[in-house]
């Protein structure tokens, strides 16, 4: 029996991993894209859990790699549910590397995914709605409330954004470019 709330705790999924030569990009460093897909992995695992159901990966809001990633270091992914709507979930995953011979931790990244609850027939299922305790679950759970309404805004703008060239070639002298 599905409970009708949980408790981000609940769900929580960390994930560890120690970065071997495959991983690398030609640079040396972890190739973003492997983290990326580690990224959706804990994802679709923390979400899966809450909502006891397969979840599919709806977007990815924002995801900016802060520091490198070395080979031989030890990659951790933490991820809790941070909101709730009626069948999806935002989960926000944490990820930072240890340097395994001295033990110093870099935050590397961190990501918010909106992951959706499918029933078998692949239709979308509502979710057990999120018990808030702590200063963290309200803070995240608002902050989650804010970006949605940022979207938002930012989907209006651009939905009804007209371009017209000449009046916008101003903005375009303080950047690289050149206008032909």
């Amino acid at each position: 029996m599905t409970k009708k709330f949980k408790h981000s705790s609940e769900s929580a999924v960390i994930l560890s991993q120690l970065m071997l030569p495959s991983h690398s990009n030609f640079g040396g460093k972890i190739h973003g894209g492997f983290i990326l897909s580690l990224l959706d992995q804990v994802a679709f695992a923390c979400a899966s859990k809450h909502s006891e159901n397969y979840c599919v990966t709806a977007s990815v809001d924002r995801v900016d790699f802060l520091n490198p990633v070395e080979v031989g270091e030890l990659l951790t992914l933490k991820s809790t549910v941070n909101y709730v709507g009626r069948t999806s979930m935002v989960v926000g995953v944490r990820v930072e590397a240890e340097h395994i011979q001295d033990g110093s931790i870099k935050h590397c990244n961190s990501s918010y995914f909106t992951m959706v609850a499918k029933d078998e027939s692949g239709k979308s299922i509502e979710v057990p709605g999120l018990e808030l305790s702590s200063e963290d679950d309200y803070r995240r759970f608002i902050k989650n409330i804010k970006r949605m309404e940022n979207r938002t805004k930012h989907d209006e703008i651009f939905s009804n954004f007209e371009f017209d060239k000449q009046e916008f070639q101003h903005i375009l002298k303080d950047y690289n470019v050149i206008m032909k």
